[in-house]
């Protein structure tokens, strides 16, 4: 019988798996459906809405907004990004930081090519690239306080981009006044959808639309620390040297993390800051966000999310810990939840991978499957109706923003968007310990190849 013993072996692997991935489903349901009554209890009561933003997109600031924007290896799209960004910000107060590396020739090449604009300040790294992203953007930071020194004046704000982005013409004036009574102002980030990619990519607008539009808007609300996306947000200059002085350094940005603009966003709520996420459109109708074009491919799209679930789940509970605060924790935990969701998921595939083979051995009388008892019976009704919930709502934001068409390709991106979370669980896992074994961390640079204004976006 040692066939059957086997069979019965796998059928109880089979329950095991079961009772765990519809506990842990239900516990995720429940955070979920938390943000979900929040958000809709905030609409009906008009606590929140998409407001209209002021129409002089171009009126002076109230003082120098300096942008940095760290680079490397991006000679394909840095040049357009600058070009589009000094047209549609035409505020004489502000001056663009451009950074790139001394072994980048051809980065440079496509900054000097840019513009030639005086408020644009190209930055070369005396070290060779890449290292990271924070380190980079500390390298900026140095250049704008010797700039400071030299020329008597103080900036006001110092907003973050990345060289593929597509800035909002609303965007700097409406982070500048977000600033009057915030340390720390953040805008939606928009993904936009690409006709080779509508899979892999478009996953992204999927997940965006929902998060930017529910997610942040509630943490915004809780009065929660805020984190912050790393494009589309403004530091007030005097909580960047407050994060510096945490830190008990001149660099504001941790040069070992992979996840600096979250780290900061957070510190910020630590120290007593304000934070803002500020969700508006202008007199068109379009949201005043960060547009740009997320990975394409599968093996792009697992590098970078391997490195914000590495910065954010695994760094983050090393370098912040956690909070005695309710809603604190609560956000922390839905913010490193990303492992733990990629094991849950991995075992839900594993199940329906091992049913049509323990059906077919059922049927023909090979072994007696385990019962199912009724608190699991009850698990398994309430994730069934927990999934439709979700697949409604990523479907209903994703439909909002990009159209009815993407609302239904959402429901259907869902099972790759969990296959990519599986991949880039296990990689964060193994880049976690790797960089404890050796102590270092690099910039995994996610490349790219196309900026939204060379496609005729906007």
């Amino acid at each position: 019988m040692p066939v059957v013993t086997g069979f019965q072996w796998l059928a109880h692997a089979e329950y095991e798996l079961l009772l765990f991935c519809a506990v842990w489903f239900a516990i995720g349901a429940l955070d979920e459906l938390g943000v979900d009554i929040l958000w809709l209890w905030l609409r009906v009561t008009g606590q929140v809405h998409t407001g209209r933003a002021p129409a002089d997109t171009d009126a002076p600031l109230r003082g120098m907004a300096a942008v940095f924007v760290p680079a490397w290896n991006e000679s394909a799209v840095v040049g357009a990004m600058l070009a589009h960004c000094l047209r549609v910000w035409p505020q004489a107060e502000l001056r663009i930081y451009a950074a790139c590396y001394r072994n980048d020739t051809r980065t440079l090449q496509a900054m000097i090519a840019a513009s030639r604009d005086p408020r644009l300040r190209i930055v070369i790294h005396d070290r060779a690239g890449p290292t990271t992203k924070a380190d980079c953007l500390n390298r900026l930071y140095a250049a704008l306080c010797d700039d400071e020194r030299r020329g008597g004046f103080r900036a006001r704000s110092v907003i973050l981009h990345d060289a593929e982005d597509m800035v909002h013409p609303a965007g700097l004036a409406l982070l500048d006044r977000g600033l009057d009574d915030a340390d720390f102002v953040q805008l939606p980030v928009r993904p936009e959808p690409q006709r080779q990619s509508r899979w892999i990519a478009g996953h992204y607008c999927d997940e965006f639309a929902e998060s930017h539009a529910k997610a942040m808007v509630v943490r915004d609300w809780l009065g929660v620390g805020l984190p912050a996306a790393g494009v589309g947000c403004a530091f007030s200059r005097t909580v960047i040297e407050t994060i510096a002085a945490q830190r008990g350094s001149s660099d504001p940005f941790a040069a070992e993390c992979l996840t600096e603009d979250y780290e900061c966003g957070l510190l910020i709520g630590e120290a007593g800051g304000r934070t803002r996420f500020l969700r508006m459109r202008d007199a068109q109708g379009q949201l005043i966000a960060t547009r740009e074009f997320f990975p394409a491919s599968l093996g792009s799209s697992v590098r970078q999310k391997t490195r914000w679930l590495h910065g954010i789940a695994f760094q983050g509970w090393d370098r912040l810990g956690w909070s005695a605060h309710p809603l604190e924790l609560w956000m922390r935990l839905r913010d490193r939840r990303g492992p733990m969701t990629a094991i849950v998921l991995a075992s839900a595939y594993l199940l329906i991978a091992l049913f049509p083979f323990l059906l077919t051995a059922r049927l023909m009388g090979l072994y007696v499957p385990e019962p199912v008892g009724p608190a699991l019976g009850v698990l398994l009704v309430i994730n069934f109706g927990a999934l439709l919930w979700r697949a409604a709502s990523r479907a209903l934001f994703t439909g909002r923003e990009y159209g009815f068409a993407e609302g239904i390709l959402a429901v259907l991106r869902m099972p790759l968007a969990n296959v990519i979370a599986i991949m880039a669980g296990r990689r964060a896992f193994g880049a976690y310990l790797a960089a404890l074994r050796s102590g270092r961390v690099t910039w995994d640079h996610t490349a790219h190849i196309g900026h939204p204004t060379l496609a005729g976006v906007g």
